[in-house]
């Protein structure tokens, strides 16, 4: 489908050309034979001046398509994405077993390819990239510096995945801002993407971010903070106490089922962390074309993402040999046999510097993670297969 989309491109500009041009050679020969019956004799000319016959009028030939020309008209991609591209993005969404959206973007030109593009879906630890900007747009601003000292204390910790927790003892651990952005961006820790949360000011803060650069208020929503989010979802009233061991995890069990179905249909219906795949590829491109951070901080974002350890298997596992990716994942609470929130989100970069913005979010399934790796990576390898063309 994409090559005889490709050759469909390429033909028409060559055949509008070459219709003008047999026309034009059609009328510039008609008026060759005419000439010569529409002059006078020789004597008549001899007897009266008259100015020099016209040089014979030759047809006009369409310049060739210029080297540029002809690439633009051979490749698809450039101005749309390829038929193909688009089939096999609502070929994957419409199949899948569950509410998933999918969204591409190229970087360079803006075309978009989505699949429930517009819906609202949990993003779960996506959200910490939002948190990175605001801090790093503070830092441009002179307002922090990333060797600012931060202090994390037994007070701070929250749950779920938080390797900090190991280090900080009744005293608290001392260390920079820079260790817990790269703590949160690179392990996803909870813990540490709180205290940088803080640091900016607050869930307001990042929501006044995203409103300031380009974004609805709906578009890309932030949440309340790990705490409150998690334990609103699980239909539990957060403690400190609960981020100790597995405490939390104890007494979410021990809610009668009924409970933790309500407060989880709540969530997905209207989720405060919900973000559009098409809202958060725009961000992804604006980020790699310099629009979010200074230059300074964006490169240290896009290197920081290239480092996450999470989600080998999701998007990444589809990415060739020779392309790069930079990303963050997302992933939210089960109750069996619902999962959700499952997502990835990143930039993917050609070995030819091209990018693409890419997000693939599952807000609800009852499929096994195998079989969602395999949706993500299909995602990534038709992107890149379609790119080589």
């Amino acid at each position: 489908m994409h090559m005889k989309g490709r050759q469909k491109l390429g033909s028409k500009p060559g055949g509008r050309l070459a219709a003008l041009a047999g026309f034009g050679i059609m009328v510039l020969a008609g008026a060759c034979t005419a000439i010569p019956a529409a002059q006078p004799p020789v004597r008549a000319v001899a007897q009266r001046p008259a100015s020099p016959p016209p040089p014979p009028v030759r047809p006009v030939q369409a310049p060739p398509p210029s080297p540029i020309e002809q690439v633009n008209q051979g490749r698809a991609g450039l101005d749309r994405p390829s038929p193909a591209l688009v089939s096999v993005i609502e070929t994957l969404g419409r199949n899948f077993n569950g509410h998933v959206g999918i969204a591409v973007q190229r970087v360079d030109t803006g075309w978009t390819v989505a699949w429930n593009g517009n819906d609202l879906f949990p993003q779960q630890s996506v959200s910490k990239l939002w948190v990175a900007m605001t801090m790093l747009d503070a830092v441009d601003r002179g307002r922090l510096t990333l060797d600012t000292q931060v202090t994390v204390r037994p007070s701070d910790l929250t749950l779920f995945h938080q390797p900090i927790a190991s280090l900080v003892s009744t005293s608290g651990y001392s260390t920079s801002l820079r260790d817990l952005f790269q703590r949160a961006m690179t392990q996803s820790d909870n813990t540490a993407n709180d205290k940088v949360l803080g640091s900016v000011g607050g869930p307001e803060a990042v929501r006044g971010y995203l409103a300031r650069r380009f974004f609805g208020q709906d578009a890309i929503r932030f949440g309340p903070g790990e705490r409150m989010l998690q334990s609103q979802t699980a239909g539990i009233t957060w403690s400190q106490d609960l981020s100790q061991g597995r405490r939390f995890y104890t007494a979410r069990a021990n809610l009668p089922r009924s409970a933790r179905e309500r407060a989880l249909d709540a969530y997905l219906a209207d989720p405060p962390d919900g973000a559009a795949p098409l809202a958060i590829v725009k961000a992804l491109a604006k980020l790699k074309n310099g629009d979010m951070l200074s230059p300074a901080s964006t490169q240290l974002l896009l290197d920081t993402m290239a480092q996450a350890r999470t989600g080998p298997q999701r998007v990444k596992g589809g990415v060739p040999a020779g392309w790069h990716y930079a990303h963050k994942t997302g992933t939210g609470q089960d109750l069996p046999p619902r999962s959700t929130g499952y997502n990835d989100v990143g930039i993917m970069t050609a070995p030819d510097g091209t990018s693409y913005a890419i997000a693939v979010m599952i807000g609800e399934t009852t499929v096994t993670i195998p079989q969602r790796w395999e949706l993500m990576q299909a995602v990534s390898r038709a992107v890149a297969a379609l790119h080589r063309g």
